[in-house]
């Protein structure tokens, strides 16, 4: 049983969830150069909130397999966390020689899957991460599609790393390119319009027409309360994580104290 859930300020929220602190800021890792738009990938695209964004069958079907596994709030999550990525790209030339797009968007869509509380879902271990489980339905949601079957397994591989590792800064920013653009979008929708600005060049007018399109109102609440229920339903993947405050602050009967390494250690060893 849960015991009754009160809101972390955003601060707080935001450190715990994605590992802030002044040695682990958004923009860890190398500085981007940025300049005029020119995407090496080439892909069929549509305009949404503004940005460009590209417009696959591929990229359709990430879209509604999100809708049908997400909340409301959740959904728009994802579509900002998206957004904001093609938002990276377009003002970084780096980034525009190098992202596959597709990659991107599939990954961004689908990297909240791990947190689909329908009742008996199909993507949810009793025993995985989240991110993980979200990882193995965006590889068997390619594997299942018929332009996702096409893909090169290297391209596969590189949805599944983003998805896995991107609340995992540590490792998902010196990986692919690919996979650290997912967790850096993905951690903009958690900032603010001049974070993103001074971080990335993103005008302030382009992060507010994202948010205006698909709005943060709930999502706070959406964040503390699908992180008390992991912890609450299957505790022995959020013991010794980033995830283990939820449980020790709002869980009852969450054990942490046996299960971290230190302990285990401690006990063990000689």
């Amino acid at each position: 049983m849960f015991v009754q859930l009160v809101n972390l300020g955003p601060m707080a929220l935001l450190t715990l969830f994605l590992g802030l602190s002044t040695c682990h800021p958004l923009t860890w890792g190398s500085r981007y150069e940025p300049r005029e738009l020119r995407t090496s990938h080439r892909y069929p695209t549509r305009e949404l909130a503004g940005v460009t964004i590209i417009d696959t069958p591929l990229v359709r079907s990430a879209e509604a397999f999100a809708l049908e596994h997400s909340s409301l709030t959740t959904y728009n999550h994802v579509m900002r966390s998206w957004l904001f990525g093609a938002l990276m790209v377009k003002n970084n030339a780096t980034l525009q020689r190098t992202i596959d797009l597709e990659i991107q968007a599939v990954s961004a869509l689908l990297h909240d899957l791990g947190w689909d509380q329908t009742p008996s879902s199909p993507i949810i271990s009793p025993d995985k991460r989240f991110e993980v489980d979200g990882a193995i339905a965006a590889r068997a949601f390619l594997h299942s599609h018929p332009h996702g079957k096409k893909w090169n397994e290297r391209r596969t591989q590189l949805v599944w790393d983003a998805i896995a590792l991107h609340t995992e800064r540590a490792f998902s920013y010196f990986k692919e390119p690919d996979v650290r653009l997912v967790s850096q979008g993905i951690g903009l929708d958690f900032e603010t319009a001049e974070i993103a600005k001074a971080s990335f060049g993103i005008p302030a007018a382009e992060y507010q027409a994202v948010v205006a399109e698909f709005p943060k109102e709930g999502f706070k609440q959406v964040v503390n309360e699908t992180f008390v229920w992991l912890c609450g339903t299957k505790p022995s993947a959020t013991y010794d994580t980033w995830m283990q405050p939820w449980g020790d602050r709002y869980v009852e009967g969450y054990n942490s104290s046996d299960n971290l390494r230190i302990n285990i250690i401690d006990k063990n060893l000689p």
